[in-house]
């Protein structure tokens, strides 16, 4: 691993503190992380850039997927998950999250998470697409995601971890040695802790959730702004496919001009026997596929926008009118209190839905454990890129898969400990830089970004779409390096300008990414290569930021990762642009 050497530009730490392990993030994740490290004896520090219990976590509606029903196996899941992840999924990866989700879903409910439950006290579980079995566990009908961070959240202040709330995670601090020591963040508000600081520590595990902000229409809240991969990438690390983004085929449709975070309709309305239809009420994903709108969906996110196309339409609907009011008021409380907040009633009513951007299938490569290619640097969760997800997540396998590989990174640090791998002091990172190595943008630039990379690396892409963007995106980048050296006005320091010029970063590799892989495989579609070509593209794409910003491509062998330790072999095949 070689460092960048480029920070963003902010003020050096105003004060500090030590740990053995620094979290950023508190969604099931990172919670899981930072309990799972405190019972192995680890002084550890939650940074979360909200409140404890903000973040994507909680808007997770469906459930989370594991083979706790009768008749179900980790064997047929694994399945499903393949299939889903249209052959780039590393089915080592995969292996790991099957056969160890169940147990980790019952620590779960150890830890203090109540899932609805039958009659006779078992878990109720139900379908989402791509899934072959109801496997889906939910909490308050729709509502699981609040009810997983309600547990985890209460289960870290009963155990008095320390946590450090309204908090943006800035850069990754190393040693002479360009080991992890720990990261620089700024506080907003009051507290204990404001403004730029650090928090020293030997190990560091990036839970910071997803990148939905860099498009104009997502799922995701307003503080998915990239910033762990933009980090990772900043400090040396490699990301990987993060082309991959999945756009969810049902949005609650807002208007053409809406923007921001939109309502989520969950798959699991599907999976209950929703039925996705056009303006005279046809069935259009019928004989698209053998699950129909239960298919994955990287197919019904496509079959959307090409019914929309064919009929010049903004948006399609789905039709859940026979489940009446009492399933509806019972099973899907916060779904129908969301559409009836805007004026529409799915009791009586089709809903109107449009895909939006929704999940990262890519991020920060890590291998089984949750290592990066930089030694003490860990991530799970969305942030990371396992190999479990492939070129399209399958329903319900996020918290699942948040679960899994936090518990595994908190055994290897613990394991590190006690083997003398990490550090049992904190070690001495390199001085700050006075002059900032990275130009901020102003906070503007957030929605001009949000635009260029909604039409042209949205759901549908081509060489066209791509190649305006990544010139659009550069021009901004160009603009704020002559800012930088004299020739304009340099943004002040700030949450809103770090994070408009972490989506840029993200942008530029998302969008070079996609470039480079020219065929159709999962939520990547170009339409100017409308075939898989697993001849060619069934690898993945690795990317590392160099010294002077621009993305440095390569591609794996296959679909398993190579190691991601010092010293391991680098992936191979060089790629140009």
């Amino acid at each position: 691993m070689t460092s960048t050497g480029i920070r963003l530009h902010a003020p050096a730490p105003g004060w500090s503190i030590t740990a053995d392990v620094v979290v950023v993030g508190s969604g099931v994740a990172g919670l899981t992380a930072a309990l799972r490290c405190e019972d192995a004896g680890l002084t550890t520090v939650v940074v979360t850039k909200a409140r404890l219990d903000d973040g994507s976590t909680r808007w997770a509606q469906g459930g989370i997927a594991a083979a706790l029903g009768e008749g179900d196996t980790p064997e047929q899941h694994l399945d499903d998950t393949l299939v889903a992840g249209a052959g780039l999924c590393d089915e080592g990866a995969v292996r790991l999250l099957v056969t160890e989700g169940p147990d980790a879903v019952r620590r779960l409910i150890s830890t203090g998470a109540h899932f609805d439950t039958d009659e006779e006290g078992g878990i109720q579980l139900t379908r989402e697409g791509g899934h072959h079995r109801r496997r889906i566990a939910h909490a308050g009908g729709d509502a699981t995601g609040a009810e997983i961070s309600r547990a985890l959240v209460e289960a870290v202040r009963a155990r008095g971890v320390r946590t450090i709330e309204n908090a943006l995670v800035l850069d990754l601090l190393t040693d002479a040695d360009g080991r992890t020591a720990g990261v620089t963040l700024h506080v907003m508000g009051e507290g204990q802790h404001d403004g730029v600081g650090a928090v020293h520590a030997p190990a560091v595990v990036l839970a910071t959730g997803g990148m939905g902000q860099v498009f104009s229409v997502t799922t995701n809240p307003s503080v998915s702004t990239g910033d762990g991969v933009a980090l990772a990438l900043r400090a040396g690390a490699e990301v990987s496919d993060l082309e991959f983004v999945q756009f969810h085929p049902t949005a609650l449709f807002l208007g053409a001009d809406a923007e921001g975070q939109q309502p989520l309709v969950s798959e699991a309305v599907r999976g209950e026997g929703a039925h996705l239809v056009d303006g005279d009420g046809v069935r259009f994903m019928v004989g698209q596929h053998e699950l129909a709108e239960l298919a994955p969906r990287d197919i019904v996110a496509k079959g959307i926008m090409r019914r929309m196309r064919e009929q010049d339409a903004a948006h399609m609907f789905l039709d859940a009118r026979h489940f009446g009011a009492r399933m509806w008021e019972q099973r899907f409380p916060t779904i129908l209190a969301a559409c009836r907040a805007h004026g529409i009633d799915p009791v009586t009513e089709p809903v109107p839905i449009a895909p939006a951007a929704h999940y990262a299938s890519g991020g920060v490569r890590t291998d089984s454990r949750g290592r990066t290619t930089v030694p003490g640097l860990y991530a799970c969760g969305e942030v990371a890129c396992t190999g479990v997800h492939g070129a399209n997540r399958l329903a319900s396998n996020s918290l699942l898969e948040g679960l899994v590989y936090a518990e595994r990174i908190a055994a290897d640090i613990a394991r590190e400990r006690a083997d003398g791998g990490l550090a049992a002091r904190v070690p001495r990172p390199v001085a700050h830089p006075e002059r900032p190595a990275h130009p901020l943008l102003p906070a503007e630039a957030r929605f001009t970004i949000q635009r260029i990379m909604t039409e042209g690396a949205g759901v549908l892409r081509s060489a066209a779409s791509l190649a305006t963007a990544a010139d659009r995106l550069e021009r901004l980048h160009t603009e704020a390096c002559e800012a930088l050296e004299g020739n304009g006005k340099i943004p002040e320091p700030g949450v809103d300008t770090w994070e408009t010029t972490n989506l840029l970063c993200v942008a530029r590799v998302l969008v070079a990414a996609a470039r480079l892989r020219r065929e159709t495989r999962g939520c990547h579609w170009r339409e100017d290569h409308p075939g898989r070509d697993d001849a060619h593209w069934r690898r993945h794409i690795v990317v590392r930021l160099n010294p002077d910003h621009t993305p440095a491509l390569s591609t794996t062998d296959g679909t398993d990762f190579p190691p991601t330790r010092p010293g391991a072999p680098a992936p191979s095949r060089p790629q140009e642009q």
